[in-house]
């Protein structure tokens, strides 16, 4: 099977483009590649410029961050069908927020974000269905991320003064 008949395949068994018509398919498989990780390898680096958005297929991928006083922490734990670097998709991001990782042999898809951002201002309906799951995919990062900061700023129940009442 090619390349392409591969993306597109693989595109439709994804469900986070259930509502896509074949065309929309279509024209998100022409501008997909596919991408491997061994384990350990550096898909972007925290600072680098936005360059692609990621669908994971197979495999494990962190995402971390540098925290100053803290070191680099582990934000989140990417698995199969969760989107990696939706923040090209938003025209303020101008580089990478975090550092992505392989733990194992991992399989993504990815996008050409400046080709996807341009296919969604095109078509309207097809940017409204991508942009609805990159807020929801955003939301839940920054609902997690939260939750990772208060763990910083209060390491434990263990740790902290009994209050007063």
């Amino acid at each position: 099977m090619m390349v392409p008949e591969l993306i597109s395949k693989t595109l439709q068994r994804i469900p986070w483009f259930i509502d896509l018509t074949p065309v929309q398919l279509e024209s998100l498989a022409q501008i997909a590649s596919l991408r491997h990780l061994d384990p350990g390898e550096v898909l972007f680096n925290e600072g680098d410029s936005e360059d692609g958005l990621y669908i994971m297929l197979e495999g494990l991928v962190q995402i971390e961050a540098h925290v100053p006083g803290h070191g680099v922490l582990k934000l989140h734990s990417a698995e199969p069908l969760d989107i990696i670097g939706w923040s090209a998709l938003t025209p303020v991001v101008r580089q990478r927020t975090a550092t992505a990782r392989a733990e194992g042999k991992s399989r993504l898809v990815c996008f050409n974000s400046q080709i996807l951002y341009q296919l969604c201002e095109d078509d309207t309906s097809l940017g409204y269905i991508i942009m609805r799951r990159i807020a929801n995919v955003a939301a839940t990062r920054l609902l997690v991320t939260r939750l990772r900061l208060f763990e910083i700023i209060h390491p434990s129940d263990e740790q902290m003064p009994i209050p007063l009442a």
